[in-house]
């Protein structure tokens, strides 16, 4: 009996452990996320590089993306706003993060209003000691799902 109480102690710290660096690392990949935002809006493709690997893939409601599209799509954009909510990760590797998000957008895309909330998602990898983006997707939310 003793031993699955002393059994049970270390697993509860354990586990505290990783809850307190899961929320370290949760700030981090928010502030992450909110970089490659706010270099996608200032049209800043270095900065956008380097937060978001060279081998990226999206998925959108247009299609499959990667880096190359996404720095071509950056110059159609012309983002006034986002700003992001719901914001939660999700990991069990040390490496690998999934984020869920809402994001506001306000702009347009090539001339026509883009303008909406949207359901984001990105999984992040821990390269060396920098996080990196390697997949993104988002869909506008329609009425039912706000």
């Amino acid at each position: 009996m003793k031993k699955y109480i002393s059994y049970s102690v270390a697993v509860f710290f354990a586990m505290t452990v990783i809850s307190l660096a899961a929320g370290a690392d949760t700030d981090a990949i928010k502030a992450k996320e909110t970089a490659a935002w706010q270099s996608f809006k200032d049209k800043d493709a270095a900065g956008f590089q380097k937060v978001v690997d060279k081998d990226f893939k999206g998925v959108y409601d247009e299609g499959v993306s990667d880096m190359a599209k996404e720095l071509s799509d950056m110059k159609k954009w012309d983002m006034k706003s986002f700003s992001i909510s719901d914001f939660k990760t999700f990991s069990d590797e040390k490496d690998v993060i999934v984020t869920t998000y809402v994001v506001k957008v306000e702009g347009t895309y090539d001339g026509k209003d883009a303008s909406g909330s949207m359901n984001a998602g990105s999984v992040w990898k821990k390269e060396g000691n920098d996080w990196l983006a390697i997949f993104h997707t988002n869909v506008k939310q329609t009425a039912a799902a706000k």
